[in-house]
């Protein structure tokens, strides 16, 4: 695998970030090269930080990637919205920025989990998880390691038809970071 430079991690709060920073960390990533762009709490909803954050770093990326071992991995809930709104919110920020969709080599990755991050930790530590519902907190971010670094222990995902859309439309983008990771359909 090979060597970042950095991977900065744009996200709306401190699960998704300790998620993220596990899941890389567990890929192989020195942890010293992670730098977190967590929004401040209480200065503006999580998933409008990222929006408007997101502009800036894809252009800090595209000026550092030609020279620059680096990526990008953002993380922003989809909430109440479908997984297609949310990307198409990201993707606009960027026309109106002047900046272009993200080319398909980029390392810049988009993860929306479908309500929110918690669905996908507790579908990992092995629960019956909907994308409606709204899963508990858990009392520390870090109640995710396990189940995070089975997920990334991984060099080919199993789709089944329990894995939550989302985490199933996470498998593309995760290869943007890590192409040599690979998702398999498996028949029902």
């Amino acid at each position: 695998m090979s060597s970042f430079t950095e991977i900065i991690v744009l996200c709306e709060d401190r699960q998704q970030e300790v998620f993220a920073r596990r899941f890389l960390i567990s890929c192989g990533v020195n942890k010293n090269k992670i730098r977190p762009k967590i929004c401040p709490k209480g200065k503006l909803a999580g998933e409008q930080y990222v929006r408007e954050k997101f502009l800036e770093e894809v252009r800090a990326y595209r000026s550092r990637s030609a020279y620059l071992n680096i990526g990008l991995v953002v993380l922003t809930d989809a909430d109440i919205k479908t997984i297609h709104q949310r990307r198409r919110e990201l993707e606009e920020a960027l026309d109106v920025g002047g900046q272009g969709r993200r080319e398909a080599l980029e390392r810049i990755a988009i993860f929306i989990p479908k309500r929110n991050v918690e669905t996908w930790i507790h579908f990992l530590m092995g629960e019956d998880v909907n994308e409606t519902n709204a899963y508990k907190k858990f009392s520390s971010e870090s109640e995710c390691a396990s189940a995070v670094a089975r997920l990334a222990a991984k060099s080919e995902y199993r789709l089944t038809a329990d894995v939550p859309p989302s985490l199933r439309a996470a498998c593309d983008e995760l290869q943007r970071i890590f192409p040599t990771k690979r998702c398999v359909e498996l028949a029902d």
